[in-house]
């Protein structure tokens, strides 16, 4: 309490954002585990049931089947999204070409725009009749392609492809600024070296950019599990996904079952949580595997770790020497 007296001033400054950041952020949060928990349509009572959406959930074959397309989706689109947003920063930031600023805005101008929008026109590009992608495919004398119906398994790629061509841009900004903010020294030192581009890429950016790169990682899986909207215009607003549930997503699913398709919101926080858990687990998994065990700042880590450890077991057993 002196200490909040103390220094009451400055919490005062500070406290809109927590009080806000309560309101808004945590309460959600908090009351959606809870609310996971029971059986709700958002008007009668409510009902507690335990674990039951969480077995219901994992029981229904649907959410199996976004669970799959939302990874495969995410695992593919991943590929041109870090590399193709790695090499083109390089590019920009090797002074390849001329107009960098235009190249950056073009490039980053998918994650500006409305994603209904870019949902609308990715959808007339791959349409059955009159799409331009069968328009050209017929011009070279190949046939049509149902990409949106026939069996559902195509509706994936039109939504990878879409997938990468926005999250591309927002990987090459990051990295861009990534590569400038190594010292020009080094640059240099590899060029009276002898170093070439490849090498350069490979033995300085790309290590010194691991961080980033972890980041970027992160940053897409929550993308990839948020992904909604273009899937959902992609199939004609079907919140099953098209054919044999060939676009549905993990988002799709929560979304049909509350708010929007349907009132299980107790379901659907659920699914929410199982979302969370996922985006956890693999940001936890990346952040392991790829760890650099003889980076001193890591040794360093370990030994405070270990030295804890025994300080807490030394602690113990003092205790139970005394009793």
């Amino acid at each position: 309490m002196k200490e909040l007296k103390k220094y009451r001033v400055a919490y005062l400054y500070i406290a809109p954002f927590f009080i806000l950041f309560g309101i808004f952020g945590l309460f959600p949060i908090v009351y959606g585990l809870y609310l996971s928990f029971f059986r709700w349509d958002g008007m009668t009572q409510m009902h507690f049931i335990g674990i039951e959406n969480y077995i219901s959930i994992f029981k229904d074959v649907l959410f199996w089947r976004a669970l799959k397309n939302t990874l495969v989706i995410g695992i593919i689109a991943h590929i041109p999204i870090l590399l193709g947003g790695l090499a083109l920063a390089f590019i920009l930031n090797s002074k390849l070409i001329k107009g960098e600023n235009i190249f950056k805005t073009i490039y980053f101008m998918p994650m500006v725009t409305s994603a209904v929008a870019i949902s609308i026109v990715f959808q007339q590009m791959f349409g059955n009749n009159y799409g331009v992608i069968n328009y050209f495919n017929v011009l070279l004398g190949g046939n049509k392609i149902n990409w949106l119906g026939g069996d559902g398994s195509l509706i994936k790629v039109a939504v990878i492809v879409m997938f990468a061509w926005k999250w591309v841009g927002w990987n090459m900004v990051i990295y861009l600024a990534g590569m400038q903010g190594i010292s020009s020294d080094i640059y240099e030192a590899a060029s009276i070296d002898g170093a070439s581009q490849t090498q350069v890429l490979f033995k300085i950016c790309i290590p010194l950019l691991k961080p980033i790169i972890i980041f970027t990682v992160i940053q897409s899986t929550i993308g990839m599990f948020n992904l909604f909207t273009e899937p959902f215009i992609l199939t004609n607003q079907n919140w099953n996904g098209g054919t044999n549930n060939g676009g549905l997503t993990l988002m799709m699913y929560l979304l049909n079952k509350a708010p929007q398709g349907g009132t299980l919101y107790g379901y659907a926080s659920a699914v929410a949580y199982i979302i969370t858990m996922m985006i956890v687990l693999i940001s936890i998994l990346v952040n392991k595997g790829t760890t650099d065990k003889s980076d001193p700042d890591y040794i360093a880590h370990q030994d405070m770790k270990r030295m804890r450890r025994e300080r807490r077991r030394a602690a113990r057993q003092k205790g139970a020497a005394g009793v």
